[in-house]
Order: C-alpha cells, then sequence, then structure tokens
C-alpha cells in the first residue's frame, strides 16, 4: 500500500488549491501557500492590498510572489505520471467543479469558485437555471442580431482606428508605391534630359563637321571637272596634223589640291546613366575552359586570365580546343536569360571578346563570322572591327570590357565599364542552340585578360570589385 499512498501524495502535493489541477508556474505567497500563478493573479485581482492567502486567510501587504520551481518539476513529473482525466460535461475544467452560474457581462458558465473569484467580483451572474429560462428563442435571435450589429460595429471602428495594424500597413504601403512611382518618373525625365543633350550634341558636330566635307568634295569635284577638261583638250589635239600640232602653244599644267583633312571621330558618345549597374544585376561567375584553349595560350591557375605566348605547349588536340584560332571558351554554357560579365582588358593592343555557339568549328581558318556562329567584337589598336560593321574609330579604349548578353531578345552587346559608354551593339539575333562565352588575346603581350572575379556581398549575393 505504500507505493499507491505515496501516488496520491505526489497528486496532492502537485495540485493547486484554487484550479484543482496540477501547478502550472507555481509561486509561492509570503505565507507559504503555492498557487498557480493565474489563479492567485485572478484571485487578487484587485489593484490594491492587503492581499489574502486563498488557503490560510493571512493578509499580505503587498505582491509577493516568488517562482517554486522545484514544485513546477513535481507537477511535471506527476502530470506525466497521472495524466489529468478528460472533463465531463457541466464540470469547470479549471476547478472541477459543477457549472451552477452564468456570467451575463462574459457569457461564460461559472462554478462556485469562479463565482467567488475577483475577475467576477462586479459582474452580474446569475443562478444557471435563471439564465436558462430567459434564453427563450425569441431573445437568443434578438441577442444573437444584437451582439452581431454590436461585433460588427466594433469591428469596423476597429479598422478605421489609426493604430490598427491594417491601417497602418495600407498606409506603409501606398507611401513607399508613391515612392516608387516617384523616384522611377524622376529617373524617367533624367533619361530623357540626357537622351534629348546627347542627341543635340551629336546634331552640332554633324552640322560642324558635315559642311566641311561638303566643302571639300565639292572642291574635289571641280578640280576633276577641270582635268576632265583638259584631258578632252589634249585628246582633240591630238588628232590636228604635225604643223598644226606644232602651232599650238603649250597646255597649262593642272595641279590639284587635295581636300581638308576632316576627323572623322566622334566626340560624342553613347552612354546611359547608370545603365552598367543595373547590368550588373544579370552578372555571372565565369570561368575559362582549359580543353578548348589553343596551344599559344596560357590560363592562370583560377582559370580567370589568358595571355598567348610565342611558344605552343604540348596538348592533346581534340575537336573542343581552337587552332590554329587563339580563342579559348568560358565554362558556362547559355541557353536561356539573360547573362553579364566583365573582362579586364588593361592596356592591351589587340583583343577579341564576345559568344560563340558550343558546337562551332574550332579547327576553323579565317574570319569567325556571325554565318559560322561567332558573335564577336575585335579591338586593334585604337579600332573596333565586327563581321556586322566596319573598322570603328576609337577616342579612349576602355580597360575593362562589360558583355551582355540577352539570350530570348536575341541581343549582345558590349560597354566600357571604365565610364559606362555604348562600344557596339550587334543586329537584333534569333539565337538558338548553346552559347559559350569566347575570349582572345590575339597577340602576345604580358598583360593578360582577365575576368572580373565575383565577391561575397551581403546575403552571399556575388558583387564585382
Amino acid at each position: 500500500m505504500a507505493a499507491p499512498d505515496l501516488s496520491t501524495n505526489l497528486q496532492e502535493e502537485a495540485t493547486c488549491a484554487i484550479c484543482l489541477d496540477y501547478f502550472t508556474d507555481p509561486v509561492m505567497t509570503d505565507c507559504g501557500h503555492n498557487f498557480c500563478r493565474e489563479c492567485i493573479r485572478r484571485c487578487w485581482g484587485q489593484p490594491e492590498g492587503p492581499y489574502a492567502c486563498p488557503e490560510c486567510r493571512e493578509l499580505s501587504p503587498q505582491r509577493n510572489l516568488r517562482p517554486n520551481r522545484p514544485l513546477a518539476k513535481m507537477a511535471e513529473m506527476a502530470r506525466r505520471l497521472h495524466p489529468p482525466s478528460p472533463v465531463p460535461q457541466g464540470v469547470c475544467a479549471a476547478h472541477r467543479e459543477p457549472l451552477a452560474a452564468f456570467c451575463s457581462d462574459d457569457l461564460r458558465l461559472l462554478c462556485a469558485a469562479c463565482e467567488r473569484s475577483a475577475e467576477h467580483w462586479a459582474h452580474r451572474v446569475r443562478p444557471l437555471q435563471d439564465a436558462a429560462d430567459d434564453a427563450k428563442p425569441g431573445r437568443c435571435e434578438e441577442g444573437s442580431r444584437r451582439m452581431r450589429s454590436k461585433e460588427s460595429e466594433r469591428a469596423h471602428a476597429f479598422s478605421k482606428v489609426p493604430g490598427c495594424p491594417s491601417s497602418v500597413l495600407q498606409k506603409m504601403v501606398e507611401s513607399q508605391r508613391q515612392n516608387v512611382l516617384g523616384e522611377f518618373e524622376r529617373l524617367r525625365r533624367l533619361l530623357v534630359e540626357e537622351e534629348q543633350q546627347l542627341l543635340q550634341k551629336l546634331e552640332e558636330e554633324e552640322l560642324e563637321v558635315l559642311p566641311r566635307l561638303r566643302e571639300g568634295a565639292a572642291r574635289l569635284g571641280q578640280q576633276s571637272s577641270q582635268l576632265a577638261a583638259l584631258i578632252a583638250e589634249l585628246e582633240s589635239r591630238c588628232q590636228l596634223p604635225a604643223l598644226g600640232l606644232l602651232q599650238v602653244s603649250e597646255v597649262q599644267d593642272v595641279k590639284l589640291q587635295p581636300p581638308e583633312v576632316v576627323p572623322m571621330e566622334l566626340r560624342t558618345v553613347c552612354r546611359v546613366p547608370g545603365l552598367v549597374e543595373t547590368l550588373r544585376r544579370f552578372r555571372g561567375d565565369v570561368t575559362l575552359d582549359p580543353d578548348t584553349a589553343n596551344p599559344e595560350l596560357v590560363l592562370s591557375d583560377d582559370r580567370r586570365s589568358v595571355k598567348r605566348t610565342d611558344q605552343r605547349q604540348a596538348l592533346p588536340d581534340s575537336p573542343e580546343r581552337f587552332d590554329p584560332g587563339p580563342c579559348v571558351l568560358g565554362q558556362e554554357r547559355f541557353s536561356s536569360g539573360r547573362h553579364y560579365w566583365e573582362v579586364e582588358v588593361g592596356d592591351r593592343a589587340s583583343w577579341a571578346l564576345g559568344v560563340c555557339r558550343d558546337n562551332v568549328n574550332r579547327k576553323e581558318k579565317g574570319e569567325l563570322s556571325t554565318g559560322n556562329g561567332f558573335w564577336i567584337l575585335v579591338f586593334l589598336g585604337s579600332f573596333y572591327n565586327s563581321t556586322e560593321r566596319a573598322f570603328s574609330p576609337l577616342r579612349d579604349p576602355p580597360r575593362r570590357v562589360g558583355i551582355f548578353l540577352d539570350y530570348e531578345a536575341g541581343h549582345l552587346s558590349f560597354y566600357s565599364a571604365t565610364d559606362g559608354s555604348l562600344l557596339f551593339i550587334f543586329p537584333e539575333t534569333t539565337f538558338s542552340g548553346t552559347l559559350r562565352p569566347l575570349f582572345s588575346p590575339l597577340s602576345s603581350s604580358p598583360t593578360p585578360m582577365t575576368i572580373c572575379q565575383m565577391k561575397g556581398g551581403p546575403g552571399g549575393a556575388p558583387v564585382l570589385p
């Protein structure tokens, strides 16, 4: 019998005298009795002391409740050994006493212990049978309508309260929406102004240079006409007899004046503010594929730099390797999406950058054209060249080149990452198959071509140096 007594004692010691259930967050009063924190708080509902202990009625001048952690562990052990039985219908879950009263203010059923608690001291509490007799169907429906109307009004009023969470969130979203619209509208105006300024500068350059070119062309045409007339006169005199030919005076010599040399380079470049920064959102980490490198190309250990030497390396020949073209491909393959990468070219005298189809003939001799699956931009000293356009003069060669590929849009463009100006853009192309980045140093130089390495940014996002 010792074991059952011990078990019963454990249950009794772990039970709150107010709720008659196992302790939950037990606390000890000054007189040494223990209660659930919430139970004693509800009993001591009045804001001012003194406070009477629910067991011994000893008064305490102030709330001085101390947590009883050992008792909390004991209650947890008792709860595990003897789980509380389900509360039968009509019994208070907190005090395990019959529900015998009804609180009209809280619309709750109460037991005798609940009715005595401070929580319901000032409430209208009636016997359960009296409350049930008054709850006739008509009155229930009327009360339900009043409650729905009242709660609906309260909910509507609450939604209109300035401090309501949904109201605050809506105002925050609307404020941010206006900020976004305003900032992009200002940006559009700035871009329109910048566009107009660039177009005006181009027009001024045209008006400055074109008349000089036309004047030189007109002068050259006039001299050509004089020369043609003189030639015709000489040819006609050659038909005269010898005597007449000897009597003709000496023909005046005509000296051609070369036209004025007019510089053909443009001072105005296409530079859209913030464009390169926007394109960097699509940046990717590109590395070189050593299996595609020409034997004259030397790659760095991290496969980001390449330079050309005068000696061929003893490398295995394969269809993937470029030879004789001094090219190497990137490891990455593109068949959709937008992609951007940057290459440091420094002060190299020549280079070629772009993309090509993955299945191109890498033993090709001669020009690498778009018809053969190559879209590349070639730099030769101070001129650019591509298969789509003749040589174009360049004022300030860039030290870093940005390449942007929009596969679905058929867009491939090159930018100076130094100042953000557009270098070249291919006509819109319908890409098919897989594309890969292409790199070529062209000439031997101690300065390598280097793919700009990505660095870890906030949240692990890569950023350009």
